[in-house]
């Protein structure tokens, strides 16, 4: 039986960023959605009780529900959280680490950096076989 790829959610109102994300990932194997904000990803995840990424990808930064809030919302799902951003604040970043963020990358950034970033990510959130 083949490997189940793992799912990664990428939240940014960017939709030029997300489209380069979500090309990038599934470059490499890792399959990828995208949402253009906090609000429509939280409403998935409430009106899909089956969905579960393995790892959420969010823009600090965006209309409405915030990054930090979506994280928020998202604690005890396991799934590990990476921020992007472009403004990088230190006050914002060390909120997001305290809240268990695994990772905090400031755009633009280098497709090899984000790829292996994703890729830890994925395997911390991985139970031992």
């Amino acid at each position: 039986m083949g490997k189940i790829k793992p799912l990664v959610v990428i939240v940014d109102d960017d939709e030029s960023v997300c489209r380069a994300i979500k090309r990038l990932l599934r470059s490499v194997g890792i399959a990828a959605e995208t949402f253009a904000s906090g609000d429509a990803f939280l409403n998935t995840l409430l009106s899909i009780p089956s969905y579960h990424p393995d790892c959420v990808i969010l823009d600090v930064q965006m209309p409405g529900i915030n990054g930090l809030e979506v994280q928020r919302r998202l604690s005890g799902s396991g799934a590990p959280v990476i921020f992007i951003t472009a403004h990088d604040d230190i006050s914002v970043r060390e909120q997001a680490f305290a809240s268990g963020a695994v990772a905090y990358i400031r755009k633009p950034f280098s497709d090899d950096l984000f790829v292996r970033t994703v890729r830890a990510a994925l395997e911390s959130s991985q139970p031992p076989p």
